[in-house]
């Protein structure tokens, strides 16, 4: 069974709309199946019986009328009201005989209306006869084996066909098309209103302002979008007001520091060089401050942009070296446009850099395009150095706020690049890297 549900799930649409218009499709054809073979079964077959039927009345009231008035002169007479009153073409063949291939015809496969007829002449007629159906489209030729000879009729084909299969055939086919067609069209516009729905959490979650979408749809999707309007409001107003109190936090901090730093300042000479020591405690607190309140406030104001992300790469990579590190860069495709918030990605990848050339001496930083499977493709860009690395299992700890605290850092790097990677919809994953050190992954959706 495994692999019916397998060939199943292959057949079956990945998409909304696919899946909607299937569930429409399925009853819709099987509807046509059953009313089709209930038509060719009962009504088009009874059908077909009685015009057999009356054709062979025709040719079996001919052949009587033949065996009561033999003289020439009737059977003239015969042919013309046949030709005139019954749409028959009769001739006759004197002395000629069918032959033993006679009544035949059922032993060999017949159609359904082939199956009719035959069987009408023979309840009718009760003669040695055969039919031929292939030497004029239009009509059937029936010979009869009179006892002086072969009476030949010639019938239109139209006598034995019923137009009304073709028009129900393009009724129920029109109809069903026509039906499906609205019901396509109707279900594109629901779940139209579903992907613009997705696109806008989507964004929204990259960062990027695309302000309070339109309710549009069922009445289920447009309470999920004034839901989406809500809850998007509620973050925006959050995030506002956790910036104004980091704001307020920064300037309280700050003020106490200014003041040591100013009474550090004016102690007599004398005691300069103890407190140079604490002048130095105090610039790290206020660098620690300024690193934290960067993690805290994230970067939320700024807007993506279209930018060149090797563009990007490429100047942080050269303020890198302007700081004495050695860095090389290679790109394999010369320009990578993505929406992005520039200054917050040159953060990230920044205190990347300044990780490695702090433990590393030597730097390898590249940019590629790379495939995801059907979602698209993804804008990598690594950080390779051949400093200690980190062990696997220590990894995602260094991830974490203070973690990674040593001399000339923070410790809110990694936690800060993560954070910026991941608001644009990517991530930043920690690997062994070729040149014997650590290699930072970031991964940008394109």
């Amino acid at each position: 069974m495994g692999w019916i549900e397998r060939v199943g799930r292959s057949l079956v649409p990945r998409g909304l709309l696919g899946r909607t218009l299937l569930i429409i499709l399925v009853p819709l054809v099987v509807l046509q199946v059953i009313a089709l073979y209930l038509f060719y079964g009962n009504h088009l077959d009874v059908i077909s019986r009685r015009l057999a039927a009356g054709v062979a009345g025709d040719v079996a009231m001919v052949v009587e009328l033949l065996a009561r008035n033999p003289k020439p002169d009737d059977r003239g007479w015969i042919f013309r009201e046949a030709a005139w009153r019954l749409d028959l073409s009769l001739a006759f063949e004197t002395g000629a005989s069918l032959g033993p291939s006679a009544n035949r015809g059922a032993s060999l496969p017949l159609l359904p209306l082939e199956e009719d007829l035959e069987a009408a002449i023979n309840e009718r007629v009760r003669l040695p006869f055969d039919a031929d159906w292939q030497s004029d489209p239009r009509s059937v030729i029936i010979r009869v084996q009179l006892p002086d000879g072969v009476l030949h009729v010639e019938a239109p084909r139209k006598r034995l066909f019923s137009g009304t299969l073709y028009l129900f055939v393009i009724w129920v086919v029109g109809s069903s098309l026509l039906l499906f067609a609205a019901a396509a069209l109707f279900m594109k516009n629901q779940v139209r209103a579903v992907r613009r729905l997705a696109e806008a959490a989507e964004a929204f979650g990259r960062g990027r302002d695309i302000g309070p979408m339109k309710p549009e749809g069922a009445t289920e999707t447009r309470q999920a979008a004034v839901a989406f309007n809500s809850m998007q409001g509620r973050i925006r107003r959050f995030v506002e007001s956790r910036t104004e109190m980091l704001a307020g936090i920064s300037h309280d901090l700050r003020t106490p520091l200014t003041r040591l730093r100013l009474g550090l300042a004016m102690l007599p000479d004398a005691a300069q060089e103890d407190a140079q020591a604490m002048t130095q405690d105090v610039e790290e607190m206020e660098r620690l401050i300024a690193a934290y309140l960067s993690f805290a406030r994230g970067e939320g104001i700024e807007q993506s942009q279209p930018t060149d992300l090797v563009e990007l790469v490429g100047e942080v990579a050269a303020k890198a070296r302007r700081d004495g590190a050695r860095v090389d860069l290679t790109a394999d495709t010369p320009d990578l446009v993505l929406p992005l918030r520039a200054d917050a990605l040159k953060r990230c990848l920044g205190n990347l850099l300044d990780n490695a050339r702090r433990h590393a001496q030597r730097i390898a930083v590249a940019v590629a395009r790379v495939p995801r499977g059907e979602a698209g493709a993804w804008a990598q860009v690594t950080v390779d150095d051949d400093g200690p690395g980190i062990p696997v299992e220590s990894r995602e700890e260094a991830f974490k706020p203070f973690a990674s605290f040593s001399a000339g850092g923070t410790g809110l790097g990694l936690a800060i690049a993560r954070d910026i990677a991941r608001a644009h919809g990517g991530d930043i994953v920690l690997e062994e890297s070729p040149l014997g050190g650590l290699r930072a992954r970031i991964r940008l959706p394109v």
